[in-house]
């Protein structure tokens, strides 16, 4: 197998690509000591049998017939769990692949359960087995071995049946539309601008204080544009836990960041030091008064028994329809409904609402009941 190192053939593959009415696709990349994810090979397959294997490492390899074949609206572009691929996609030219379709989101609709593994379904459906010895490899170094070039193919070529029956599964079930929703997150921008002001909200959970939100926004904020500066993981700017602990403590001289237990000793006499201190100061600047804490677990008093129910009703009805619980609705959802019949969330909207939702509101009410029979949790309608 010959690894496509030159543009012409890049271009020369993709333009048989491009009149397919599919192409699954797959990436293999490295970024444990980078932030930004440093693509190390490209795998295509098409349902005509024709496939191949792309070498972003190449000297002077222009990707734009890649991209451009992403940007296609006339094929439809295969992922398997393609959040990180789409975000290397997104990098080269600030597009995302459309028409666009996810297998794990697919095979979670169609009942094969939560974040299902590309091995189980190219197992269940494809009927084929995947060699795995080469699942851990540094896909940076040349040359590679025909046991990866063969395992990183394999990732495409059982991934065009896979789709195929995906496909035919949720045309016989009338199922396509309840996509939507999961395939929009994926190929939303947003998803994938990596904005610092944003940074604070994955670490938000642990603050009680507005004051403290306004210093881990700025200190979040400073360890993202450090990051994405120095092109390296932010972990290695500065732990989580250091940043929650500078947001709870708010340090405010050397000697007060130096007494964190968090921060390594000698590091607040560093730069880095000298600019987390900088990010404390323009926290206590930030005007409090529009900060909203972060919900937290506001159906766990009196309304916590109903939750616990809601979620027995959940895993009842996704195993009477064969669809994984996540994609119907989160705990966050059942929370909300617990408080609130009229509740602006997505599991008492259209497809939802119909399969799942109105059977929460009505065992909330004392219409509906549940029962077992034969170790099986049964939805019963009340008279």
């Amino acid at each position: 197998m010959d690894l496509i190192s030159t543009t012409s053939d890049l271009a020369d593959a993709c333009a048989r690509f491009a009149a397919q009415p599919f192409v699954t696709v797959d990436t293999e990349f490295m970024r444990e000591t980078t932030y930004y994810p440093k693509l190390c090979l490209i795998q295509m397959a098409a349902p005509d049998g024709f496939a191949a294997l792309v070498d972003p490492l190449a000297k002077d390899l222009d990707l734009k017939p890649f991209v451009d074949l992403m940007a296609d609206e006339g094929v439809v572009k295969v992922f398997h769990s393609a959040r990180q691929d789409l975000e290397i996609v997104w990098m080269m030219g600030e597009l995302l692949p459309h028409p666009f379709f996810d297998t794990q989101v697919a095979a979670m609709v169609c009942g094969y359960g939560d974040s299902v593994s590309y091995e189980q379904l190219v197992n269940d459906l494809a009927k084929a087995k995947i060699d795995k010895s080469s699942r851990f490899t540094d896909w940076s170094r040349r040359p590679l071995s025909e046991a990866q070039l063969s395992y990183a193919l394999s990732d495409v070529t059982h991934l065009v049946k896979v789709y195929e029956l995906l496909v035919a599964q949720l045309v016989e079930t009338d199922r396509g539309a309840w996509l939507d929703d999961e395939m929009g997150v994926l190929t939303s921008p947003e998803t994938y601008r990596a904005d610092p002001a944003q940074a604070w909200r994955r670490l938000s959970g642990r603050m009680r204080k507005p004051r403290e939100v306004a210093v881990l926004m700025e200190v979040a904020a400073w360890r993202e544009k450090e990051a994405q500066t120095r092109n390296v993981p932010r972990g290695r700017i500065l732990k989580d836990e250091a940043v929650i602990d500078i947001a709870s403590s708010a340090p405010r001289s050397v000697e007060a960041l130096g007494r964190l237990r968090t921060i390594p000793t000698g590091f607040e006499r560093s730069r880095t030091g000298t600019d987390i201190l900088a990010a404390v100061e323009r926290g206590f600047l930030r005007d409090t008064a529009d900060i909203k804490l972060p919900e937290r677990g506001r159906s766990r008093g009196g309304n916590a028994a109903v939750v616990e129910l809601l979620k027995v009703l959940l895993k009842a009805v996704a195993e009477a329809e064969g669809i994984a619980p996540k994609i119907i609705a989160t705990v966050d959802e059942l929370e909300a409904i617990a408080d609130d019949d009229q509740a602006d969330v997505p599991v008492l909207q259209g497809w939802r609402r119909t399969l799942f939702g109105e059977k929460a509101l009505a065992l909330k009410t004392g219409r509906l009941a549940l029962s077992t029979e034969g170790g099986r949790v049964i939805v019963r309608e009340l008279p």
